[in-house]
């Protein structure tokens, strides 16, 4: 399938010459002559490339870029700026809202057609990328589907690791990156037997050592992705205590990453409120009980007090059993 590329230029003249090159080249361009419909055009035929034009009416290309960029549903979207003849100052500001490549009128058809392979190649990788990041989503799932006890929790924990996120007021990339940690803060659990992950009662020495190990393989199984740097040091430290008595690290206090931090309470939270092979769930009562006792201790005792307030004034939203995971929903 021909690679699609969205020419967007306000000069009739130039959008047919840009067209007529896409054609002869085997690609399939789409038009628009604003930006306001650029917009519609992107939201439905997801193009793989955009030639957007600085200059045009209703709304100009810096806007447009700065919307796509913003938006994480398009901002992989290759943007490549038309602009005039040695025009810093629209270079300049293209750079600050996102744009990947330019372009100056009159174009040089050469030098056109490797900017747009040369991007276009670019697209493929990233799109690559994101069929393996949706793959580990749907390995996370699937540990979650091998035991019946922690249905649904991956579904609560993102959201919960969420809105303890947001009430404490970390920046929206923070509160994406604690969104997929708890997602995927066991995905690490796949290297570990069923047998071990099932037992009904107390676990031996080993298969304890064995379990402990699991957020370094969950680490280790999404060091590639483009969130790794963000969502790594979660994954890999959400069973440290404030203590330091926790593992892998022994990590103490703020020295463990505010994402761990947060993940590892609501996770203890989930995991006492509902049935596990070992026991059945505790209840709020004693749930709240032992999540106080361990304030200062195991948990953040701020953190944890933030938590607390949200459910003792109903502020913590479960997740309904209806709305299953989306990978759309959680990558995006």
């Amino acid at each position: 399938m021909s690679a699609k590329l969205l020419v967007v230029d306000d000069d009739p003249a130039i959008l047919d010459m840009l067209v007529r090159i896409l054609k002869r080249d085997g690609y399939t361009p789409i038009t628009a002559t604003n930006g306001v419909e650029a917009l519609e055009i992107v939201a439905r035929e997801a193009p793989d490339l955009i030639l957007l034009d600085v200059t045009m009416p209703i709304m100009d290309g810096f806007a447009v870029c700065k919307l796509l960029k913003d938006n994480e549903a398009t901002a992989l979207i290759p943007v490549t700026m038309l602009t005039g003849l040695d025009d810093r100052e629209h270079r300049q500001r293209g750079l600050e809202v996102g744009a990947d490549d330019f372009l100056t009128k009159p174009f040089d058809q050469s030098l056109l057609r490797a900017r747009i392979r040369s991007q276009l190649r670019i697209k493929r990788l990233t799109d690559q990328l994101e069929r393996t990041e949706s793959v580990i989503f749907m390995l996370a799932l699937a540990v979650e589907a091998k035991d019946i006890y922690t249905e649904g929790h991956l579904r609560r924990l993102s959201s919960y690791s969420e809105q303890l996120a947001l009430a404490v007021g970390l920046s929206p990339a923070q509160v994406k990156a604690i969104r997929f940690g708890g997602l995927l803060h066991d995905i690490g659990k796949i290297s570990i037997e069923d047998t071990i992950l099932r037992k009904p009662g107390k676990l031996t020495s080993d298969e304890y050592e064995q379990i402990k190990r699991h957020p370094e393989y969950g680490a280790g199984i999404i060091q590639a992705m483009r969130f790794a740097n963000d969502v790594g040091p979660i994954i890999r430290h959400h069973h440290e205590r404030w203590d330091g008595q926790g593992y892998p690290a022994g990590l103490v206090g703020e020295a463990i990453p505010i994402g761990a931090r947060i993940v590892a309470i609501v996770d203890a939270y989930d995991a006492m409120m509902t049935d596990r092979p070992y026991r059945k769930a505790l209840g709020i009562e004693e749930t709240l009980r032992r999540l106080r006792a361990g304030g200062g201790r195991d948990w953040d005792a701020t953190l944890l007090d933030c938590f607390l307030t949200m459910i003792e004034q109903g502020m913590l939203v479960e997740p309904s059993l209806e709305h299953s995971l989306s990978l759309t929903d959680l990558v995006y």
